[in-house]
């Protein structure tokens, strides 16, 4: 944490402290380290992570965003505060496509936030709500935060993707029902309401990105091919539809986009091989055990546990970024909520939400700061703790109705 802190990169920080830990144990050769970082990428489920990051290029590159954004404005831009609701809409929608937060932030809130702040907008309020509404980016299938969590966890991808439907879709629900409080007491303007053929036209313009998930889902329950797989044909797909079909990507701006999506794969991959030596320290120094034993000396109640549990992950997503934070807290606390009888898809669903709140929230939020960057304004001038209060309430009524989160998955791959 105190390396992070003074600037140095979160995946340097982990590798450093934990070979120093090593150093000073002195209980393995230090050759083991690099040959862990390799072991742990050199995975199968990990490759469809290069994968989803291309797609979501393609697909943006393509125009899918212009697409999806028409789509949500004439499904809802008559309402009150019409473009805010639109931002949360094809939030959804875009979710579907891209598997990734930030990129969804930067999308969406380079087109949306200066078309809010031209329509009246506050900047505060624009980049809170684009940022918030950036969450259901790896919530809403697909999700290359849960293809990772499945890989270090050993959990179903298939069923992490299932069981985010319906708290990724209650997530967008909430903003919207802040939006819609925000707009009646500001005053904010209605759009013009589009006409039925209007729809029609804009969700036949879209239709070829919003069947994206269904595609995906529809192969892995079905069988055809695993969640990593779905990566590649979802690859496939989006060079199909933006080079033959809508006809925005030429062929020479392949390379150009591989390169891209090389660059963006490495960062993770880094974070988890670094990780990955800094969990196996927190191991044999025996660390899920003494965590059990503070957690039950607290409680012994499973419900307690489960509230501090999430306090903790939100405390912790604060301070250190979403993925360094499950890579390094997962491989330990995973073990322990099995151990204490939690359903390891209901226990990885929350984790997952709470550390994506976390990054809606200073000091570490990045898409807070993307969205920040991309409106002009200080980060503390953003309007976003209604929104977090909206996301939290959703949270806990996973966490306590656990069917929310478990009964996609085990209605299409029983127990």
């Amino acid at each position: 944490m105190g390396l992070m802190f003074l600037g140095m990169p979160i995946a340097f920080s982990m590798g450093v402290a934990a070979t120093l830990t090593l150093i000073h144990l002195q209980v393995v050769p230090l050759i083991l380290v690099p040959q862990r970082l390799f072991v742990t990428i050199n995975s199968f489920p990990l490759m469809a992570v290069p994968f989803f990051i291309i797609a979501g290029l393609l697909m943006n590159e393509a125009g899918i965003t212009r697409r999806l954004v028409a789509l949500a404005s004439a499904l809802v831009g008559h309402w009150r505060g019409g473009l805010a609701h639109v931002s949360v809409v094809a939030s959804m929608f875009f979710a579907g496509v891209s598997g990734s937060a930030s990129a969804e932030a930067a999308a969406l809130g380079s087109m949306l936030i200066p078309a809010m702040t031209e329509d009246g907008y506050e900047k505060s309020f624009s980049a809170g709500l684009i940022a918030s509404a950036a969450t259901m980016g790896p919530i809403i299938p697909p999700s290359l935060v849960m293809v990772i969590y499945g890989a270090i966890a050993d959990v179903s991808v298939g069923k992490l993707f299932l069981a985010g439907a319906i708290p990724g879709v209650l997530i967008g629900f909430s903003l919207m029902a802040i939006v819609a409080i925000y707009a009646r007491r500001r005053g904010y303007h209605r759009g013009a309401r589009a006409a039925w053929r209007e729809r029609l036209r804009r969700t036949k313009e879209a239709t070829l990105a919003l069947v994206v998930p269904v595609i995906i889902l529809g192969g892995i329950i079905g069988g055809i091919f695993t969640a990593t797989e779905a990566g590649a044909v979802a690859a496939g797909y989006a060079v199909v539809v933006g080079v033959f079909v809508y006809k925005e990507i030429r062929w020479r701006d392949l390379p150009r986009i591989l390169v891209d999506g090389a660059n963006m794969t490495a960062i993770p991959m880094l974070i988890l091989g670094m990780a990955s030596i800094f969990g196996w320290v927190l191991a044999r120094e025996q660390f899920a055990v003494h965590l059990i034993g503070l957690l039950l000396r607290i409680s012994s109640d499973p419900l307690i546990l489960y509230f501090l549990i999430v306090v903790v992950f939100f405390i912790i997503g604060l301070f250190v970024e979403a993925l360094a934070a499950m890579l390094i807290f997962v491989p330990v606390l995973h073990p322990v909520a099995l151990t204490m009888g939690y359903d390891p898809i209901h226990f990885a669903l929350v984790v997952i939400v709470i550390l994506l709140i976390g990054t809606v929230t200073p000091p570490v939020g990045l898409q807070l700061y993307i969205a920040c960057a991309i409106a002009g304004i200080p980060v503390r001038q953003a309007t976003i703790w209604a929104f977090v209060a909206a996301m939290m309430t959703v949270l806990f009524l996973v966490v306590y109705v656990p069917p929310l989160a478990t009964f996609l998955p085990y209605l299409f791959f029983p127990k």
